[in-house]
């Protein structure tokens, strides 16, 4: 399979982590958070990716090379100016290798660990036939909930408990076709995903996983400490990575 990753995000809220390198760099018990994430497109197959990247790509460029020493075909789309999320997708299309013809690609937020089952999205994106499928987490209540009986008396506390909704997770199976629906600048969230839902060409795949955008440096604390109580199983080392 082949995946595109998002990596140009210069993460000013993980400052200072992010002054010498782009977000997906930053170190998580000394590995880049974009070598947990390529282990684990590895781990599901994923051979080809595109790296989509602009701010500080070279530290990307110098640590992973052409992808050859983790028995991996790494190309790069860097972009000269910021192109959004949906044409830096579009600017890596570009650089995929044809020959697959209509295999799924996977594209993903270079910020984001998590153990889904991806060739299990996969399947299912094949079986529905749309052009977009996205991955659905369940949305975490940031704040603890206080519990109230109907005299107003606290009964309970729940610490940052699931709620019953769901939001993207920045993970997405795109059939080929999706292309020439892509932005050449703009977000693809405000741009393509509206048309192809009103087109009845976008999927959902609500999930529970472990699912971790890494966006603040109470975030990077957070996943440190997690990692450290619950080893991902799905996250090994991408041969040497």
């Amino acid at each position: 399979m082949r995946a595109i990753v998002l990596a140009g995000g210069k993460g000013e809220r993980l400052r200072p982590y992010t002054t010498d390198r782009p977000k997906p760099m930053v170190e998580i018990h000394g590995r880049p958070i974009l070598a947990y994430q390529l282990s684990w497109l590895q781990h599901h197959g994923v051979s080809e990716i595109v790296i989509s990247c602009g701010y500080r790509c070279e530290v990307i460029k110098e640590y992973f090379g052409d992808g050859s020493a983790y028995g991996l075909c790494i190309r790069y789309a860097v972009e000269e100016t910021p192109l959004g999320r949906g044409g830096g997708i579009k600017a890596a299309f570009a650089l995929l290798d044809p020959s697959a013809g209509d295999e799924p690609i996977v594209g993903t937020n270079g910020d984001i660990l998590t153990d889904l089952d991806l060739s299990a999205m996969v399947t299912e994106h094949q079986r529905r036939g749309v052009l977009a499928t996205l991955y659905l987490a369940q949305l975490r209540s940031p704040y603890g909930i206080v519990e109230l009986d109907d005299a107003r008396l606290v009964r309970a506390f729940r610490e940052k408990p699931e709620l019953p909704y769901w939001v993207n997770g920045g993970l997405y199976v795109f059939s080929a076709a999706i292309r020439s629906s892509l932005p050449d600048r703009g977000d693809i969230e405000e741009l393509t995903f509206p048309q192809l839902a009103a087109a009845g060409q976008l999927a959902g795949h609500p999930v529970r996983a472990y699912w971790r955008p890494v966006d603040t440096v109470k975030d990077l604390n957070e996943v440190q400490h997690e990692l450290e109580a619950r080893p991902l199983p799905s996250l090994p080392p991408c041969r040497g990575i």
